[in-house]
Protein backbone atom coordinates (compact mmCIF):
# COMPACT_ATOMS: atom_id res chain seq x y z
CA UNK A 1 0.00 0.00 0.00
CA UNK A 2 1.31 3.56 -0.45
CA UNK A 3 0.20 6.59 0.76
CA UNK A 4 -2.68 7.78 2.28
CA UNK A 5 -5.22 10.10 0.14
CA UNK A 6 -8.08 12.21 1.64
CA UNK A 7 -10.68 13.35 -0.61
CA UNK A 8 -13.34 16.17 0.69
CA UNK A 9 -16.60 16.45 -0.35
CA UNK A 10 -20.23 15.07 -1.51
CA UNK A 11 -21.01 11.50 -2.42
CA UNK A 12 -25.00 10.81 -3.16
CA UNK A 13 -26.89 8.23 -4.49
CA UNK A 14 -27.50 8.35 -8.25
CA UNK A 15 -30.60 6.85 -9.86
CA UNK A 16 -30.15 5.80 -13.16
CA UNK A 17 -32.47 4.69 -16.11
CA UNK A 18 -30.39 1.35 -18.09
CA UNK A 19 -31.52 2.05 -21.37
CA UNK A 20 -34.75 4.51 -21.52
CA UNK A 21 -35.44 8.37 -21.06
CA UNK A 22 -36.57 8.95 -17.00
CA UNK A 23 -39.85 10.29 -18.71
CA UNK A 24 -40.71 6.83 -20.22
CA UNK A 25 -38.54 4.41 -18.05
CA UNK A 26 -40.33 1.81 -15.44
CA UNK A 27 -37.33 1.03 -13.38
CA UNK A 28 -33.54 2.60 -12.78
CA UNK A 29 -30.36 0.83 -11.25
CA UNK A 30 -29.06 2.76 -7.82
CA UNK A 31 -25.54 3.49 -7.17
CA UNK A 32 -23.48 5.52 -5.46
CA UNK A 33 -20.85 8.53 -6.84
CA UNK A 34 -19.52 11.57 -6.23
CA UNK A 35 -16.62 13.22 -7.85
CA UNK A 36 -13.89 12.71 -4.84
CA UNK A 37 -15.37 9.14 -3.77
CA UNK A 38 -15.08 8.20 -7.43
CA UNK A 39 -11.50 9.75 -7.58
CA UNK A 40 -10.84 7.44 -3.87
CA UNK A 41 -11.77 4.50 -4.94
CA UNK A 42 -10.05 4.39 -7.85
CA UNK A 43 -6.98 5.22 -5.95
CA UNK A 44 -7.92 2.38 -3.51
CA UNK A 45 -8.11 0.03 -6.86
CA UNK A 46 -4.78 1.24 -7.51
CA UNK A 47 -3.39 0.29 -4.49
CA UNK A 48 -2.96 3.65 -1.85
CA UNK A 49 -4.58 3.75 1.24
CA UNK A 50 -7.81 6.32 0.85
CA UNK A 51 -10.22 7.85 3.33
CA UNK A 52 -13.50 10.01 2.48
CA UNK A 53 -14.20 12.96 4.37
CA UNK A 54 -17.66 14.17 4.09
CA UNK A 55 -21.51 14.58 5.80
CA UNK A 56 -24.11 12.48 5.31
CA UNK A 57 -27.66 12.31 6.56
CA UNK A 58 -29.08 9.74 9.31
CA UNK A 59 -30.71 8.26 6.66
CA UNK A 60 -30.76 5.10 4.15
CA UNK A 61 -29.33 7.00 1.54
CA UNK A 62 -26.60 8.00 3.79
CA UNK A 63 -25.92 4.45 5.24
CA UNK A 64 -25.87 3.24 1.60
CA UNK A 65 -22.87 6.02 0.46
CA UNK A 66 -20.87 4.18 3.57
CA UNK A 67 -21.55 0.85 2.53
CA UNK A 68 -20.79 1.63 -0.86
CA UNK A 69 -17.61 3.24 0.16
CA UNK A 70 -16.31 0.68 2.21
CA UNK A 71 -16.86 -1.86 -0.48
CA UNK A 72 -14.63 0.07 -2.60
CA UNK A 73 -12.01 0.21 -0.48
CA UNK A 74 -12.61 3.69 0.80
CA UNK A 75 -11.85 4.42 4.63
CA UNK A 76 -15.34 6.12 5.78
CA UNK A 77 -13.69 7.30 9.86
CA UNK A 78 -14.36 10.85 8.15
CA UNK A 79 -17.73 10.30 7.21
CA UNK A 80 -19.82 12.74 9.94
CA UNK A 81 -23.69 11.92 9.78
CA UNK A 82 -25.93 15.10 10.45
CA UNK A 83 -29.44 14.02 11.85
CA UNK A 84 -30.97 17.26 10.63
CA UNK A 85 -30.15 17.23 6.94
CA UNK A 86 -30.83 14.66 4.08
CA UNK A 87 -27.91 12.76 1.95
CA UNK A 88 -28.23 14.16 -1.37
CA UNK A 89 -29.68 12.46 -4.72
CA UNK A 90 -29.11 12.93 -8.14
CA UNK A 91 -30.70 11.70 -11.31
CA UNK A 92 -29.00 10.27 -14.95
CA UNK A 93 -31.30 11.05 -17.77
CA UNK A 94 -30.13 8.38 -21.01
CA UNK A 95 -31.12 10.58 -23.64
CA UNK A 96 -32.65 9.34 -27.11
CA UNK A 97 -28.77 10.00 -28.74
CA UNK A 98 -27.16 8.30 -25.90
CA UNK A 99 -26.07 11.38 -24.00
CA UNK A 100 -26.38 11.58 -20.27
CA UNK A 101 -27.73 14.65 -18.45
CA UNK A 102 -27.61 14.62 -14.88
CA UNK A 103 -29.80 16.26 -12.32
CA UNK A 104 -29.15 16.98 -8.97
CA UNK A 105 -31.31 17.49 -6.01
CA UNK A 106 -28.68 18.04 -3.21
CA UNK A 107 -29.51 21.38 -1.78
CA UNK A 108 -29.92 21.78 1.53
CA UNK A 109 -28.15 18.36 2.09
CA UNK A 110 -25.44 17.25 4.66
CA UNK A 111 -22.75 17.71 2.58
CA UNK A 112 -24.11 21.33 1.56
CA UNK A 113 -22.94 22.58 4.90
CA UNK A 114 -19.36 21.29 5.12
CA UNK A 115 -17.07 24.07 6.25
CA UNK A 116 -13.30 24.57 8.15
CA UNK A 117 -14.52 21.89 10.69
CA UNK A 118 -14.15 19.37 8.49
CA UNK A 119 -11.44 20.77 6.36
CA UNK A 120 -10.26 20.33 9.89
CA UNK A 121 -11.30 16.55 10.67
CA UNK A 122 -9.19 15.93 7.27
CA UNK A 123 -6.30 17.52 7.85
CA UNK A 124 -6.05 15.67 11.81
CA UNK A 125 -5.86 12.03 9.68
CA UNK A 126 -2.22 12.31 8.32
CA UNK A 127 -2.83 12.35 4.88
CA UNK A 128 -0.07 11.66 2.37
CA UNK A 129 -1.83 13.53 -0.32
CA UNK A 130 -5.40 15.83 -0.18
CA UNK A 131 -7.96 16.13 -3.32
CA UNK A 132 -10.26 18.76 -3.51
CA UNK A 133 -12.86 19.20 -6.59
CA UNK A 134 -14.15 22.32 -8.18
CA UNK A 135 -18.11 20.64 -7.42
CA UNK A 136 -17.25 21.01 -3.42
CA UNK A 137 -16.56 24.90 -3.80
CA UNK A 138 -19.74 25.23 -5.54
CA UNK A 139 -21.75 24.05 -3.29
CA UNK A 140 -22.02 26.96 -1.38
CA UNK A 141 -19.82 29.22 0.93
CA UNK A 142 -19.26 26.76 3.76
CA UNK A 143 -18.17 24.05 1.19
CA UNK A 144 -15.92 26.64 -0.53
CA UNK A 145 -14.51 27.55 2.85
CA UNK A 146 -13.54 23.92 3.39
CA UNK A 147 -11.99 23.19 0.02
CA UNK A 148 -10.02 26.55 0.48
CA UNK A 149 -8.97 25.66 4.01
CA UNK A 150 -7.38 22.34 3.35
CA UNK A 151 -5.86 23.43 0.38
CA UNK A 152 -4.02 25.99 2.57
CA UNK A 153 -3.35 23.74 5.72
CA UNK A 154 -2.14 20.78 3.79
CA UNK A 155 0.19 22.99 1.36
CA UNK A 156 1.44 24.92 4.62
CA UNK A 157 2.62 21.52 6.13
CA UNK A 158 3.86 20.43 2.86
CA UNK A 159 1.16 17.69 2.23
CA UNK A 160 0.59 17.90 -1.82
CA UNK A 161 -2.52 19.05 -3.17
CA UNK A 162 -4.36 17.73 -6.21
CA UNK A 163 -7.30 19.53 -8.12
CA UNK A 164 -9.58 18.66 -9.93
CA UNK A 165 -11.69 21.40 -11.28
CA UNK A 166 -14.31 19.62 -12.53
CA UNK A 167 -15.87 23.28 -14.22
CA UNK A 168 -19.48 22.67 -14.82
CA UNK A 169 -21.68 25.14 -16.80
CA UNK A 170 -23.92 27.17 -14.49
CA UNK A 171 -21.46 26.67 -11.51
CA UNK A 172 -20.62 30.36 -10.25
CA UNK A 173 -17.62 31.71 -8.16
CA UNK A 174 -15.90 27.71 -9.42
CA UNK A 175 -13.62 29.01 -11.92
CA UNK A 176 -12.56 31.73 -9.38
CA UNK A 177 -11.73 29.32 -6.67
CA UNK A 178 -9.48 27.34 -8.50
CA UNK A 179 -7.85 30.18 -9.53
CA UNK A 180 -6.97 30.83 -5.86
CA UNK A 181 -6.39 27.02 -5.43
CA UNK A 182 -3.22 26.80 -8.28
CA UNK A 183 -0.61 28.28 -6.27
CA UNK A 184 -1.17 25.58 -3.74
CA UNK A 185 -2.02 22.66 -6.23
CA UNK A 186 0.69 19.91 -6.60
CA UNK A 187 -0.99 18.03 -8.93
CA UNK A 188 -3.67 20.00 -11.29
CA UNK A 189 -5.87 17.37 -13.17
CA UNK A 190 -7.27 19.44 -15.90
CA UNK A 191 -10.04 18.58 -18.76
CA UNK A 192 -9.17 19.90 -21.97
CA UNK A 193 -12.49 21.42 -21.87
CA UNK A 194 -11.45 23.61 -18.92
CA UNK A 195 -8.33 24.80 -20.30
CA UNK A 196 -10.11 27.78 -21.85
CA UNK A 197 -11.89 28.91 -18.60
CA UNK A 198 -8.61 28.97 -16.54
CA UNK A 199 -6.24 29.56 -19.18
CA UNK A 200 -7.48 31.05 -21.97
CA UNK A 201 -6.15 28.65 -23.93
CA UNK A 202 -6.43 24.78 -24.89
CA UNK A 203 -3.28 24.06 -26.29
CA UNK A 204 -1.10 21.61 -24.23
CA UNK A 205 2.50 23.50 -24.23
CA UNK A 206 1.01 27.11 -23.36
CA UNK A 207 -1.65 25.61 -20.61
CA UNK A 208 1.49 23.60 -19.25
CA UNK A 209 3.59 26.83 -19.10
CA UNK A 210 0.70 28.64 -17.58
CA UNK A 211 -0.10 26.68 -14.98
CA UNK A 212 3.66 26.50 -14.03
CA UNK A 213 3.80 30.09 -14.21
CA UNK A 214 0.50 30.32 -11.76
CA UNK A 215 2.34 28.01 -9.39
CA UNK A 216 1.51 24.32 -9.76
CA UNK A 217 4.07 21.64 -9.82
CA UNK A 218 2.28 18.58 -12.04
CA UNK A 219 -0.38 19.23 -15.30
CA UNK A 220 -2.25 16.33 -16.95
CA UNK A 221 -4.40 17.47 -19.34
CA UNK A 222 -7.34 14.84 -20.21
CA UNK A 223 -8.69 14.82 -23.36
CA UNK A 224 -11.48 12.39 -23.19
CA UNK A 225 -11.32 10.25 -26.22
CA UNK A 226 -8.30 11.45 -27.52
CA UNK A 227 -6.79 10.26 -24.30
CA UNK A 228 -4.43 13.00 -22.65
CA UNK A 229 -1.11 15.22 -22.03
CA UNK A 230 1.34 14.41 -19.80
CA UNK A 231 4.19 16.35 -18.56
CA UNK A 232 8.02 14.95 -19.18
CA UNK A 233 10.74 17.04 -21.09
CA UNK A 234 7.36 18.64 -22.93
CA UNK A 235 3.77 17.72 -22.66
CA UNK A 236 3.45 14.75 -24.52
CA UNK A 237 0.21 13.33 -25.80
CA UNK A 238 -0.77 9.18 -24.89
CA UNK A 239 -3.92 8.46 -26.73
CA UNK A 240 -6.77 6.55 -25.08
CA UNK A 241 -7.99 3.29 -25.14
CA UNK A 242 -10.47 2.13 -27.94
CA UNK A 243 -13.34 0.50 -26.23
CA UNK A 244 -17.49 1.31 -26.73
CA UNK A 245 -18.39 4.04 -24.73
CA UNK A 246 -21.37 2.94 -22.44
CA UNK A 247 -21.44 5.94 -20.28
CA UNK A 248 -18.47 8.50 -19.93
CA UNK A 249 -19.52 9.88 -16.57
CA UNK A 250 -16.95 9.46 -14.02
CA UNK A 251 -13.87 8.77 -16.46
CA UNK A 252 -12.16 11.49 -15.21
CA UNK A 253 -12.34 11.01 -11.79
CA UNK A 254 -11.47 7.48 -12.83
CA UNK A 255 -7.72 8.48 -14.64
CA UNK A 256 -7.23 10.89 -11.50
CA UNK A 257 -7.37 8.50 -8.76
CA UNK A 258 -5.27 6.04 -10.58
CA UNK A 259 -2.90 8.58 -11.78
CA UNK A 260 -2.47 9.90 -8.13
CA UNK A 261 -1.83 6.70 -6.83
CA UNK A 262 0.34 5.64 -9.27
CA UNK A 263 2.36 8.87 -8.38
CA UNK A 264 2.28 8.48 -4.52
CA UNK A 265 3.99 5.05 -5.00
CA UNK A 266 6.67 6.88 -7.00
CA UNK A 267 5.77 6.19 -10.79
CA UNK A 268 6.56 8.36 -13.30
CA UNK A 269 4.09 11.54 -14.74
CA UNK A 270 3.86 8.81 -18.05
CA UNK A 271 3.65 5.58 -16.34
CA UNK A 272 0.70 6.70 -14.34
CA UNK A 273 -0.57 8.61 -17.14
CA UNK A 274 -1.16 5.48 -18.97
CA UNK A 275 -2.43 3.95 -15.77
CA UNK A 276 -4.90 6.02 -15.64
CA UNK A 277 -6.51 5.71 -18.90
CA UNK A 278 -6.87 2.10 -18.83
CA UNK A 279 -8.93 2.87 -15.48
CA UNK A 280 -11.05 5.43 -17.40
CA UNK A 281 -11.78 2.92 -20.19
CA UNK A 282 -13.08 0.13 -17.96
CA UNK A 283 -14.85 3.01 -16.48
CA UNK A 284 -17.04 4.27 -19.74
CA UNK A 285 -17.22 1.19 -20.89
CA UNK A 286 -20.21 0.48 -18.71
CA UNK A 287 -22.95 2.06 -16.85
CA UNK A 288 -22.40 3.65 -13.31
CA UNK A 289 -19.38 5.69 -12.16
CA UNK A 290 -17.03 2.67 -11.05
CA UNK A 291 -18.58 -0.58 -11.79
CA UNK A 292 -16.09 -0.55 -14.51
CA UNK A 293 -13.23 -0.18 -12.54
CA UNK A 294 -10.54 -2.91 -13.10
CA UNK A 295 -10.42 -5.94 -10.74
CA UNK A 296 -7.81 -6.06 -7.97
CA UNK A 297 -5.95 -8.54 -9.66
CA UNK A 298 -6.11 -6.85 -13.08
CA UNK A 299 -5.23 -3.46 -11.10
CA UNK A 300 -2.25 -5.16 -9.60
CA UNK A 301 -1.14 -6.29 -13.13
CA UNK A 302 -1.49 -2.90 -14.28
CA UNK A 303 0.24 -1.17 -11.91
CA UNK A 304 3.10 -3.62 -12.39
CA UNK A 305 3.11 -2.63 -16.36
CA UNK A 306 2.70 1.10 -15.66
CA UNK A 307 5.90 1.09 -13.55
Amino acid sequence: MSGLIVGLGEAMVLFQPADRTLEACRSASVHVAGAELNLLAAAARAGARTAFCSRIGDDPFGRRVVAAAAGLGVGTGLVAVDGTRPTGVFVKDVLPDGARRVYYYRAGSAASVLDEADADRALAAGPDLVAVSGLTAALGAGPRRAVLRLAREAHARGVPVAVDPNLRPGLEGVTEVVTELLPLTAYLLLGMDEAVPLFGTDVPATVFAQARAAGVGEVVLKAGADGCWHEGDRPTHLPSVAVRVVDPVGAGDAFAGAYLAARLRGIGPRGAAWLGTRFAAGVVATAGDTDGLPSPAEATALLAEAG
